[in-house]
């Protein structure tokens, strides 16, 4: 009887020690919910019960300078996926089916990026216009909305597309233009927090709570689209009928220092970058002023401006040339190995000499032609604002006293052993062009904001040459044009002067490429007052190497279009030449 008691009294506390211990596992996990992890799981609650989207307002536009759009945004959509709802294989590949065909996003990349997502919503596909979100709503899937957006497109398709650059899936910029303006285009996001039921969508007379968005800032640059036009076609032409491997050109208002045009060949789809191939990234750059040259005979202006505002010679000044000329153990010839003899200064140019222009930087001195190299703005940024820009190569006896030798500045002083951007030459000619003021190169003119315009003004750097010898060298670059046949350089109706230079392309291991040569001309028009600078730069033409010839005509036919476009009156002796034809 006694051991009878013993086993039932056993088994009642038995069942008290388990519902005690259950009760006290239960306390603890309650404990565990509703006070040690009571954030995560409230906030995880939170998350399934509140949706909160990021509402951007218009990303401003980019405006050419005379209002017309080269990138600006529209509205659009982008599909939202909660991971949740795609949990079932065959249902997720069934509404990924379905929105690949209306969104060109393949069904797999969906189907990972759900997958992939760590949070309760993700988007699939970005940037659909207004058909594709009509089509994707009529769809009707479980767990799939539409939240407003805008997407990035491009009025005049690929025209500038390196300087303009291109924007990413969260519309902020990531090349050129897009990403330099970024904080003046993209204004300030806003935030949407709401109620929402059990399937994600939001609760008509639910909780909302609203910080609106600020919309970008429009930008109006100093592009001209018709100029920018005619510069590409003109390159496009000039790399097709020699060959080449590519190039720039480059149109500058020389008494503003605004930019007309900035084209560089090879280019990309703007509207459809392609990001996947590393390849390719190559082409967003804009090698304008990220690629460095050796100038060639173009740069002998640089050298004559200095002898001349220096006082040091006229464009009468003899020389005599004997075809030669030793600095130290090197020997400096002219590009045709001629000699000669009595020369004036004006031929040095016209003849493109280079032993010449090795006896005008001598006259100067080395500390006197490197002042004026520095002060036409060669071996730092042009400080355009443009992300990637280089300083170029500038060696003298100051930053490179150990390396440097008097032959460097021979060779210098006919634009090779020294590297420069396209745009550091067009600006240093533009200052001859501008009574010898070197102006900062712009871009932009206004920015158009909610609060008001604000207009960029101008900006002088320094007073480079004397205005009078300014217009002295001026005069003898239309001296050099006038020795050039008309079959490479004419300008109907206008006086021009200009340049020429073939340089040899330069190898990482310090030689040169063989038998490949840069191709270029800078010009200015109309020559007594002028109104553009134009910088045609052609790389590795196939046959004939001289910038007369490869750069020289795409100079005249963009020069002639442009300053009519510009309704720059022709000179009178052209107009009375005219009508007596």
């Amino acid at each position: 009887m006694g051991k009878r008691r013993f086993t039932e009294v056993w088994r009642v506390w038995a069942v008290v020690a388990a519902i005690v211990l259950a009760t006290f596992v239960v306390t603890l996990r309650l404990v565990q919910l509703q006070i040690v992890d009571h954030a995560r799981y409230a906030a995880d609650a939170r998350l399934i019960h509140y949706g909160r989207d990021t509402l951007a307002d218009r990303r401003g536009a980019l405006l050419d300078r005379n209002g017309y759009p080269l990138a600006a945004s529209e509205s659009g959509f982008n599909v939202m996926v909660e991971q949740r709802t795609w949990e079932d294989p065959a249902k997720a590949r069934a509404a990924a089916d379905s929105l690949a065909e209306i969104t060109d996003v393949p069904a797999d990349e969906m189907l990972g990026i759900v997958r992939d997502a760590e949070a309760f919503e993700i988007p699939v596909a970005r940037g659909l216009d207004y058909a594709q979100g009509v089509a994707v709503r009529e769809l009707g899937l479980a767990g799939v909305r539409l939240l407003e957006s805008s997407r990035r497109t491009y009025p005049e398709g690929n025209l500038a597309a390196q300087l303009l650059g291109f924007v990413g899936q969260e519309n902020s910029g990531l090349t050129g233009l897009e990403i330099d303006l970024d904080s003046i285009l993209g204004g300030n996001p806003g935030q949407v927090t709401y109620e929402r039921d059990g399937l994600g969508n939001q609760l008509a007379f639910g909780d909302r709570s609203e910080i609106p968005p600020q919309p970008g800032a429009n930008v109006v640059l100093s592009i001209d689209r018709y100029v920018q036009r005619l510069a590409e076609q003109e390159l496009d032409r000039a790399i097709g009928d020699n060959g080449a491997e590519g190039g720039t050109i480059i149109v500058i208002q020389p008494e503003t220092g605004q930019v007309l045009a900035m084209a560089s060949r090879p280019t990309f789809d703007v509207t459809k970058p392609d990001l996947s191939d590393n390849s390719k990234q190559a082409l967003f750059r804009n090698r304008a002023i990220t690629d460095t040259y050796e100038p060639g005979s173009v740069f002998k202006l640089i050298t004559a401006a200095a002898a001349l505002d220096l006082g040091l010679v006229s464009p009468g000044t003899w020389w005599y040339d004997e075809g030669v000329v030793h600095v130290s153990d090197w020997s400096i010839y002219n590009w045709d190995h001629s000699a000669n003899g009595s020369q004036t200064v004006q031929q040095i140019l016209s003849k493109s000499l280079n032993t010449g222009a090795a006896y005008l930087a001598n006259l100067c001195g080395s500390a006197n032609f490197y002042d004026y190299v520095e002060r036409f703005g060669f071996g730092v940024t042009s400080d355009s604002g443009l992300s990637g820009e280089v300083d170029g190569r500038v060696r003298t006896p100051d930053n490179d006293p150990t390396g440097w030798r008097e032959v460097d500045m021979a060779t210098n002083s006919f634009g090779q052993g020294i590297a420069v951007t396209p745009l550091q030459m067009a600006m240093a000619v533009a200052a001859i062009a501008n009574d010898g003021v070197l102006m900062k190169p712009q871009l932009v003119n206004e920015i158009v904001g909610p609060l008001g315009t604000q207009v960029v003004e101008p900006q002088a750097v320094r007073q480079v040459m004397s205005p009078e010898s300014a217009r002295t060298l001026l005069d003898m670059m239309g001296v050099v044009v006038d020795g050039v046949s008309t079959a490479y350089v004419d300008v109907s109706g206008y006086e021009v002067g200009g340049k020429t230079g073939t340089a040899n392309i330069a190898t990482e291991n310090g030689g040169y490429k063989p038998d490949a040569y840069i191709s270029s001309f800078i010009g200015v028009a109309p020559l007594d007052d002028p109104e553009i600078v134009v910088l045609v730069k052609i790389d590795e033409p196939e046959d004939v190497p001289w910038g007369t010839v490869v750069a020289g005509p795409a100079f005249s036919r963009l020069a002639e279009q442009a300053l009519a476009y510009m309704k720059v009156p022709p000179a009178q002796q052209a107009l009375v030449a005219g009508l007596q034809d």
